[in-house]
């Protein structure tokens, strides 16, 4: 069902990641084949970052990014997510990494970041633009905590551009996603595989990654580039805040 508002939207993200926390990161593997974690490093490849920088990581969830970006760069990392329940796993996880004195976790929405201006060395955010009610203004709000010259990438699940492995995709997304979250994460994860393939097509309905594209440079970013990978089902893009 289409929601028409930022408040529905916001409800319904909170509501649909509630209950998942604990088995998240080993369900979203399998059921992305394995490609989550390598989406997350390609999104990572394009944040280069050295002692006394600051990284915002939006959509942290568990912390699985956060933890990624602390591990490969010097940079200290804040998180931000929209559901305490995942914050709390996300906690729970950068203390076992050992990395509780480099990443710390807050509650807040993508649309509405409760930072100031250029408060930020670069910025990740993950699977967030199908859960805002206007990724423009979004990624406009992103593009204000970072300073000019400041690396943003981002990880969103695609649909395949080829007619062939997007009917696949579609088969995939339809009967056996919905089956695997069944078997593998229980009811929670059954109602989680049912939302993903249609969101992903209304989404790119509306807004084709050419679009995005263009939102990115709209919202104040330069030298805007795209990786389509898995034949398609992760796209990763970045960008550079412009010095205006």
């Amino acid at each position: 069902m289409p929601l028409s508002t930022s408040a529905e939207r916001n409800s319904f993200a909170q509501d649909l990641f509630t209950p998942l926390p604990a088995r998240y990161d080993r369900l979203a593997e399998i059921l992305s084949f394995g490609q989550n974690g390598r989406w997350r490093r390609a999104m990572v490849d394009q944040i280069v970052q050295g002692p006394g920088a600051v990284v915002l990581d939006v959509a942290s969830g568990t912390a699985g990014v956060a933890i990624q970006l602390a591990r490969r760069t010097t940079a200290r990392i804040v998180g931000v997510d929209l559901t305490e329940q995942m914050l709390r796993q996300g906690r729970v996880n950068v203390a076992r990494a050992g990395l509780a004195g480099r990443i710390g976790l807050t509650a807040g929405r993508g649309e509405q970041l409760p930072f100031p201006d250029a408060s930020f060395d670069a910025l990740t955010f993950t699977y967030l633009l199908r859960y805002v009610d206007d990724p423009q203004a979004t990624l406009t709000e992103l593009a204000r905590v970072v300073r000019p010259g400041g690396r943003v990438a981002s990880l969103e699940f695609c649909a395949p551009p080829s007619a062939f492995w997007r009917a696949a995709w579609w088969l995939y997304t339809r009967t056996l996603l919905p089956l695997g979250g069944l078997l593998t994460g229980g009811r929670e994860w059954f109602v989680v595989g049912r939302f993903l393939g249609p969101n992903i097509s209304r989404h790119y309905r509306r807004y084709p990654v050419d679009w995005t594209v263009q939102a990115w440079r709209e919202a104040g970013f330069t030298d805007v580039g795209v990786r389509v990978m898995s034949l398609g089902g992760g796209l990763v893009m970045w960008g550079t805040r412009s010095g205006d």
